[in-house]
């Protein structure tokens, strides 16, 4: 099970920190991620990070967003900055023992996701 936090209002320009944290010890072993998603609109991935730990990003966040985990704390981080009235979504994390851990792959592919959390541009 996967709980996302940190989630919130902020100004264009601003930065936020979005944590999720696992029930089990997966972050070793699974690809994780974030994902985002509009009323209406697909599921897009921002970022994804496997069990080595290379990261992977959405064209539109990168240099902006950096994905990180804790394997020890069962935790994965999404740190937000400079951003911009177009990423306003709600965003969620997911997990799954994926071939190939990347930012674009099929959403359909995690296994485990979180609740989501509102993060709102203004």
């Amino acid at each position: 099970q996967l709980v996302e936090s940190g989630g919130g209002s902020v100004q264009a320009g601003g930065s936020l920190r979005l944590s999720c944290g696992a029930s089990g010890s997966i972050y070793g072993d699974a690809c994780v991620g974030w994902l985002r998603q509009a009323p209406g609109k697909e599921r897009e991935g921002v970022a994804a990070i496997d069990s080595d730990g290379i990261a992977s990003y959405a064209d539109s966040v990168k240099g902006r967003f950096t994905i990180s985990k804790d394997n020890a704390n069962n935790t994965m981080y999404l740190e937000m900055n400079s951003l911009q009235l177009e990423d306003t979504y709600m965003y969620y994390c997911a997990a799954g023992f994926l071939m190939r851990c990347r930012a674009d792959v099929p959403h359909s592919l995690y296994t485990s996701w979180g609740q989501g959390t509102q993060v709102t541009v203004s």
